[in-house]
């Protein structure tokens, strides 16, 4: 059933996210994310609980608050602030305190990637965690929130004066406390996210030196590397940014090989771009049309549905679990592209994806998206316990709603009139 193509006949082809029930479907169904995080991951004593399938805190006690969980917190309740969900501001607020006053690391300078009610519990500083900041202080700044500009101005600086290669075009991925060097590894994840966050900060402040460094990274992660490989995204690099092909690290933030869901996060970032910068890179939109396709043509799996996690250099998977997170990527990058280009290969699988995902992701009983589901679809933990965050699933309902001319929070702001405060 989860194979099962979708009908694209003439009466049935003009797209779903023009048609008020499916609108009201994403609606609702980003209402039951809100619903299912926004209460129970309210730490008292500071932070953001993770979740369990059941929509309970896990650790309680202790519980861990890991950087970019109480990042993305802010920034998809921005979002909810900016759609007029009641609570959002205070769990706007509740984080950017957390943020300022406890993962900044007021000694050393930088934002530290997990701490428990006791302290630092990995004073590492990484270059994802970096980003997701940026990401929360740019988002912040649309509500006019009083730590925003100086978070900006603050993670901005350390960004550039410890995390940016300015002769590769990219950031350095990771330092310890002290900021002496961890590793010479490279990374694409976070650089991608970093991307992202770029272009929220451009949007933010209208500073063009952000979206200068987001072109660059582009360039040299899909021009430079993605499109020679077939329009495979490479993961690991070393010191020099040449290919490892053979790194083996974290499954869940460096999985081996090569991972599709990070193929289609380019792909919707890369039009997002193109758009933001006035079209200037020619190469950009076909870039992302053949990362959307590539997903599809190695990553999903033909027998059962969904996207293997990650597949080796000869196209096959290496671990064949099925993540929430890929496939709302997808939902997000084929709205995107479809908004942008009348092949209907793009509503068609915006369409099977939507299928795919009310049928076995969604967790219609208790709430959220199932995060792991093994190869035949019946689910599991084997990377992820319980639920992790919103972030993903939200933005996959929501990015079809808005105009795609930027980020969501963009097309929200536009398309709602909201003005700045």
């Amino acid at each position: 059933m989860s194979n099962a193509q979708p009908i694209l006949s003439k009466t049935n082809s003009s797209p779903w996210a023009g048609r008020p029930f499916h609108r009201q479907y994403l609606m609702r169904q980003a209402n039951n994310l809100f619903d299912f995080f926004q209460a129970a991951s309210l730490n008292p004593k500071g932070g953001f609980f993770e979740l369990s399938d059941d929509g309970l805190p896990l650790a309680p006690d202790n519980a861990t608050r890991q950087i970019h969980v109480t990042t993305r917190m802010v920034h998809c309740f921005t979002i909810g602030s900016l759609i007029g969900r009641p609570g959002s501001d205070e769990i706007v607020d509740h984080g950017m305190q957390y943020i300022w006053n406890n993962h900044r690391d007021q000694r050393h300078g930088g934002y530290v990637w997990s701490l428990d009610d006791h302290g630092f519990q990995d004073a590492s500083k990484q270059a994802y965690g970096h980003a997701f900041v940026l990401l929360a202080a740019s988002s912040a700044k649309l509500l006019g929130h009083p730590l925003a500009d100086k978070m900006m101005a603050d993670v901005t600086e350390v960004i550039e004066e410890h995390f940016w290669d300015e002769k590769a075009g990219a950031v350095r991925e990771e330092f310890a406390q002290d900021w002496s060097p961890v590793s010479d590894y490279r990374g694409q994840n976070s650089n991608m996210h970093l991307t992202e966050a770029l272009m929220a900060a451009y949007e933010a402040s209208g500073k063009r030196t952000y979206l200068e460094k987001a072109t660059r990274i582009a360039d040299l992660i899909i021009r430079r590397n993605a499109v020679a490989l077939d329009y495979r995204v490479a993961e690991h690099f070393d010191g020099r940014w040449a290919l490892d092909k053979d790194y083996l690290g974290s499954e869940m933030f460096r999985p081996s090989g090569t991972t599709p869901g990070h193929w289609l996060e380019w792909s919707r970032l890369l039009f997002q771009l193109f758009i933001l910068g006035h079209k200037e890179h020619s190469w950009m939109p076909e870039a992302a049309r053949n990362l959307f396709r590539q997903s599809i043509a190695l990553g999903w799996d033909t027998v059962h549905g969904g996207f293997f996690y990650t597949l080796d250099w000869q196209n096959q998977p290496i671990m064949r679990e099925k993540l929430w997170w890929p496939v709302s990527e997808a939902i997000g990058a084929a709205s995107f592209i479809a908004s942008h280009d009348t092949d209907p290969f793009f509503e068609l699988w915006y369409r099977r994806l939507w299928d795919y995902a009310e049928n076995h992701v969604i967790d219609h009983r208790r709430g959220g998206w199932l995060s792991e589901l093994k190869e035949d679809l019946t689910p599991t933990s084997r990377l992820f316990v319980g639920k992790p965050d919103i972030y993903h699933a939200l933005q996959a309902c929501l990015i079809p709603l808005y105009p795609a001319h930027g980020s969501l929070t963009k097309g929200i702001i536009e398309q709602d009139h909201i003005r700045p405060l």
